[in-house]
């Protein structure tokens, strides 16, 4: 799909059929919280150009199909970000559930290991 490491604003707005201004919006700062609408669209450079990645794109993909389902509008840009960050942190936790339940199912290896080798010892220690 893209050969470049980075893209342009110009790039990402043909290859996503989302008008420039809009990516401008949703990776501006809201004067009222003073924080980026969608956090993490892009990659600025020390003049402030904004540069797009793959992972940056990814997600402009996942906001726009959260926030347009054809051409009907659905969220609101507050929610379309909670909903963004809502399923990194469910992967997030996802994959730390997965390492407690492998570290669990370690243990008990451990232990059925530990228990055959004390009954040999016990057998060896009769003989």
């Amino acid at each position: 799909m893209i050969s470049k490491k980075y893209l342009n604003i110009s790039e990402v707005s043909k290859i996503l059929q989302i008008e420039e201004h809009k990516i401008r919006y949703w990776d501006s700062i809201d004067p009222k919280t003073n924080k980026y609408r969608v956090e993490g669209i892009s990659t600025k450079s020390k003049g402030g150009t904004r540069y797009f990645n793959k992972d940056n794109i990814k997600k402009l993909q996942k906001l726009k199909s959260i926030l347009y389902d054809g051409k009907n509008h659905n969220h609101s840009i507050k929610l379309a970000d909670k909903i963004l960050n809502s399923n990194n942190n469910f992967s997030n936790k996802k994959t730390q559930n997965d390492e407690n339940h492998e570290y669990s199912d370690n243990n008990k290896k451990i232990s059925q290991i530990l228990d055959k080798m004390r009954t040999l010892l016990k057998n060896n220690n009769l003989n």
